[in-house]
């Protein structure tokens, strides 16, 4: 009989429906404010875990448990739990992507209005028996521009809200149509440092990486437009609070609200005494819709997994059989790299995508194949993308993605080959499998060459004149960069040519510099991939659950 524990406070109609899944022979017990030790021997006696944000599923939390075998987040955020840890040892972790949209969007949109209209500050000084009305001045929103990084579920759904207060609503996410802008009435901008000085209000919707975090620091301060007002109901990090705290002072930003925070619980900061700052304790999907549907939606994710194996809205892996997935597992590498690879080639967002395949490759699961690409390209800028959900991102963002298939070989026994659409331009990849797992870049920008899909890579485009070659290395050479291998292709001698670097490290902005220095390079950009065999986190589970299914059943699980 499977069991679950319940980690954290779950809305009454969550655990209605686990009082129905009994008569299915699941049961589950409650156990709130775990950690430690006790967190540890709580989950080794249970099959599945739902919790929501307040418990941290860590790596010592999972080790030694040879029992669990799924975990929910109630909610869209995984951060408080150790995917990888918990990949390594075959737990399938699910979250709920759709049921807080409306209720952070619209949080967010209320800490707009709170701002305009100096709600909280007002209403503390009639409290106090003061009647303060010319202290309180405020603005209205018609006519203001507001500026939303992060395009998704809940990034349209304050976009609409805020077309409704007839507000100019400009936009950054870089993976939003301009088609699919269009639609929603939203400008799009190409970067975000381009559209600060534009906006009167900026409100982020997105996960924490590399990418975001400190999206505004103090070098943005300057971008600025004098008096605007900054919102965050997404993750704490995405704006330097230090930096909020200068704006603040020196008069650039006219007023901060925060639902998130740097370090939560968060009970201490700077910002808490200053003029012209709400904050709410992480409350954007805090109403009892939201908590009734994430707590539905994460029950039903687990006991239709126990039920019936199914596995829906999972950040770290497949909701396809192990079997089918380790029959195209090298193309799926392959095709996930060739995202990857593209979307580093430009920053302005895609309209379109295609994927072809040609040869022995047709006769596999090519969708999977298809969506595996899909990941990779979504990969750099979205949290928790795979080969599950990454189309769905594609579609919500307008982009369309065709695929087409040739039975017939060519140069190769298969070649899975990508055409990106950005802006007026087409970015082109194709790659193959040497051997069963080793995938390779056989084309790109259609030029002709073979290079490997791993590491550190420079790829630059030239004159196909000579000495290129010797001028790129020594630029690099003189700057301490090593080149581990070297490619070059071409359509007509002394015609258009591209080039592909593998390095042994990432090179300084000063050594990429050095080389569009070089008389006859055009341009030069850094691809950073995974290193040679190392796989997505929904891909190696994968591989983990093919290889449990081919033993026998471990009795102790």
């Amino acid at each position: 009989m499977p069991s679950i524990i319940v980690l954290d406070t779950l809305s009454a109609d969550g655990l209605a429906l686990l009082d129905e899944a009994a008569a299915a022979g699941i049961s589950y017990e409650v156990i709130t404010g775990l950690s430690g030790d006790a967190l540890r021997d709580a989950l080794a006696r249970h099959d599945g875990a739902i919790c929501r944000s307040g418990v941290k599923i860590t790596a010592a939390a999972l080790a030694g448990n040879h029992r669990l075998k799924a975990i929910v987040r109630a909610g869209v955020g995984t951060d408080n739990i150790d995917k990888e840890a918990a990949t390594r040892q075959g737990i399938v972790v699910m979250n709920t992507p759709a049921g807080n949209t409306v209720s952070t969007a619209e949080h967010a949109f209320a800490l707009i209005l709170a701002l305009s209209r100096n709600i909280a500050p007002a209403d503390a000084s009639l409290r106090d028996h003061r009647w303060d009305r010319n202290t309180f001045m405020g603005v209205q929103l018609a006519g203001k521009t507001l500026g939303i990084v992060g395009l998704g579920r809940i990034g349209q759904a304050v976009a609409k809200r805020a077309r409704a207060f007839e507000m100019r609503v400009v936009g950054f996410d870089p993976f939003l149509s301009p088609e699919r802008a269009t639609e929603l009435g939203i400008e799009l901008f190409e970067n975000v440092r381009d559209m600060l000085p534009e906006v009167d209000y900026l409100t982020v919707h997105t996960p924490l990486t590399d990418e975001t975090r400190h999206l505004v620091g103090m070098g943005e301060l300057s971008l600025l437009k004098p008096g605007v007002r900054l919102v965050n109901c997404a993750r704490g990090g995405i704006y330097d609070e230090k930096a909020l705290v200068a704006g603040l002072e020196q008069g650039i930003i006219g007023g901060v609200a925060l639902d998130v925070f740097e370090k939560e619980p968060c009970t201490d900061s700077p910002l808490f005494g200053m003029k012209g700052v709400l904050v709410t304790p992480h409350l954007g999907a805090s109403t009892e819709e939201a908590q009734s549907q994430v707590a539905v939606e994460g029950v039903g994710l687990l006991v239709d997994f126990f039920s019936t194996g199914t596995i829906r809205h999972s950040v770290n892996s497949s909701a396809v059989d192990p079997a089918a997935l380790e029959g195209v597992r090298g193309f799926l590498d392959l095709a996930w790299r060739l995202g990857l690879l593209l979307s580093q080639l430009d920053d302005a967002p895609p309209r379109s995508c295609s994927i072809a395949y040609r040869g022995e490759v047709t006769a596999r699961n090519t969708k999977l194949v298809t969506a595996a690409f899909a990941a990779g390209l979504l990969e750099t800028a979205f949290d928790d993308v795979n080969i599950v959900n990454a189309e769905m991102l594609l579609r919500e963002r307008g982009i369309d993605l065709v695929e087409q298939s040739r039975s017939d070989p060519g140069a190769f026994s298969s070649v899975v080959a990508v055409d990106l659409v950005v802006g007026d331009r087409v970015h082109r990849a194709a790659g193959t499998l040497f051997g069963h797992a080793m995938p390779r870049l056989v084309q790109l920008e259609g030029h002709r060459l073979e290079a490997y899909l791993d590491g550190i890579l420079l790829v630059f485009t030239h004159q196909d004149i000579p000495g290129i070659i010797g001028r790129v290395g020594m630029a690099f050479g003189s700057l301490g960069v090593n080149i581990g291998q070297m490619t070059v292709g071409r359509s007509t001698p002394g015609g258009d040519a591209i080039g592909v670097l593998n390095l042994d490290h990432e090179p300084s902005p000063e050594a990429v510099a050095a080389v569009l220095a070089c008389p006859g390079i055009r341009s030069a950009r850094v691809v950073k991939l995974p290193a040679a065999g190392k796989v997505p986190t929904w891909l190696a589970s994968s591989a983990a659950a093919a290889r449990s299914s081919r033993t026998p059943p471990v009795t102790s699980r």
